[in-house]
């Protein structure tokens, strides 16, 4: 994507809901979107009410039997129209997603603005996902009498779709969960994050654009957990696609169950980063410092836990510390930024507790800890020390720019300490060849594993362990995520 100045955001524009093919007032009003750079208003999004909340869900349901009758080919081609409308004219975005996210320009231009159409793009090609089992003799038995039997194994859409997002990336996220759903055949009531869903709202407006019959795709946005919730519960919903905290995820779980919804939850990350004695600790220095320099650590497969060889510990460290210092912190809109703003106050609020908690457990606070002294819900890139498992800055997810560091005495004793958490999502593992990486790798419990690199196959299955989620999308994966399979038999006499 071309470099270019953001368009102004004009703090007056008025946002609707997209229900059943119609651009709708919310009847609950609207509420107001911080910048967190500035903590000033940047726009109202709008607040719908339960009954809307029920219409989008049954315009999704009423369009569901003639988009599902559609040709997988002709729903990608409308995919790929869409990715096309994407690539020409989410730029025109930008300035309205650094402000609703506090994204730095770097991180807008390379993964929040592109990310989108290319998610697009990736299902625009038909696949044929059926199986054909090859013949199985049966014997006659009570049931019945005897023959060969036959097999034919398809995918059928699971229905409509709940798609729930987190604010880290809003557009990446959607379009990770729309794109797969609608090639399937499902529709989909899009929720997205209540802290930023401005831009998203506009670019659905992109989306609907490439022609999609009304129904198939809405979206609904609201302050509070209700709009979630009344999705989660609605009968009209057969799955909830959900990208958020393990403790959001919980009750999606509890709250689904009542009808025995389908779901697909990319949960909490405190990705381990494996070190080994004969690593390049530089380039695993230029991995982690990521979680300072991108998106402040408002990722969840940031390496945010390193475990590192006690010969190279001290090394490691200083490094860090240097690298930490040369970061600058400052209002994402800058191109010199490095170190955004974090969402909210509250959130700056809560991974400020974090780093004091750690102080008072014994973690030595090497790099930041302070406050920055200006305006918005700036956090410092942080690095903590002399730290131990038990601790909770090493346990729980933080979601900001905070690095932990603890040593291992040797290959086993890392792995215990990568498996040593709750959750599961993303690792990394550094060492002197490949070849040990992935020993190392194959033994951590998590969804993914990186060997001496951050960079992912973007068609590998992406999902977690333990608390970091249920199911895998990406690449085929995300359309088997959106499906049913069902077999059909026969018998031959």
């Amino acid at each position: 994507m071309e470099s270019a100045e953001p368009a102004p955001v004009d703090i007056g524009e008025e946002y609707r809901l997209l229900i059943g093919g119609e651009w709708v007032t919310p009847d609950a009003g609207t509420y107001p979107i911080v910048d967190p750079n500035t903590t000033g208003v940047i726009g109202h999004a709008p607040e719908a009410s339960a009954s809307q909340v029920a219409d989008a869900a049954a315009a999704a349901r009423a369009a569901l039997p003639g988009w599902r009758a559609m040709p997988m080919a002709d729903r990608c081609a409308l995919l790929g129209r869409a990715a096309d409308l994407l690539d020409e004219r989410i730029g025109s975005l930008a300035g309205l997603v650094q402000g609703e996210t506090g994204a730095t320009v770097n991180v807008t231009e390379s993964m929040q603005l592109p990310s989108c159409g290319e998610r697009f793009r990736q299902y625009q090609t038909p696949v044929n996902l059926d199986e054909t089992l090859a013949p199985y003799p049966v014997e006659a038995n009570p049931l019945g009498p005897g023959g060969l039997a036959g097999a034919h194994v398809i995918r059928q859409p699971v229905g409509v779709v709940a798609c729930i997002t987190s604010y880290n990336f809003p557009l990446v996220n959607v379009a990770g969960k729309v794109a797969p759903a609608l090639a399937m055949g499902n529709t989909v009531v899009i929720k997205p994050a209540p802290q930023d869903p401005l831009a998203m709202i506009k670019a659905v407006g992109i989306i609907e654009e490439a022609g999609f019959p009304p129904g198939v795709i809405n979206i609904v946005t609201g302050p509070g957990a209700g709009t979630g919730a009344a999705l989660v519960e609605s009968r009209d919903v057969d799955m909830v696609s959900f990208t958020g905290s393990s403790a959001v995820g919980v009750k999606i779980m509890e709250a689904g169950a009542a009808t025995m919804k389908r779901l697909l939850m990319e949960l909490g990350g405190k990705g381990a980063c494996v070190l080994t004695e004969d690593c390049d600790v530089d380039a695993a220095i230029g991995a982690i410092a990521t979680v300072w320099g991108f998106h402040s650590g408002q990722i969840c497969t940031a390496p945010t836990r390193v475990i590192v060889h006690r010969s190279r510990h001290d090394e490691l460290v200083d490094k860090l510390t240097a690298v930490a210092g040369m970061l600058k912190v400052g209002d994402a809109r800058d191109r010199g930024t490095v170190v955004g703003p974090v969402i909210t106050e509250a959130h700056r609020d809560r991974v400020e507790g974090y780093i004091a908690g750690g102080r008072a457990e014994g973690a030595t606070v090497l790099a930041g800890g302070e406050r920055p002294d200006r305006p918005g819900c700036f956090v410092a890139p942080t690095l903590l020390v002399d730290c131990t498992p038990g601790m909770r800055v090493v346990r729980e997810e933080i979601f900001g720019p905070v690095v932990v560091v603890l040593a291992h005495d040797g290959d086993d004793h890392a792995v215990e300490l990568a498996n040593s958490s709750d959750y599961g999502l993303f690792s990394y593992v550094f060492a002197g060849d490949t070849a040990r990486a992935f020993e190392i790798g194959r033994r951590i419990e998590s969804g993914n594993v990186g060997l001496n690199s951050l960079a992912p196959h973007t068609h590998a299955p992406f999902g977690g362990f333990k608390m970091s989620g249920i199911g895998r999308d990406r690449g085929v994966y995300g359309l088997h995520a959106y499906s049913e399979m069902q077999a059909l038999s026969w018998l031959s006499r």
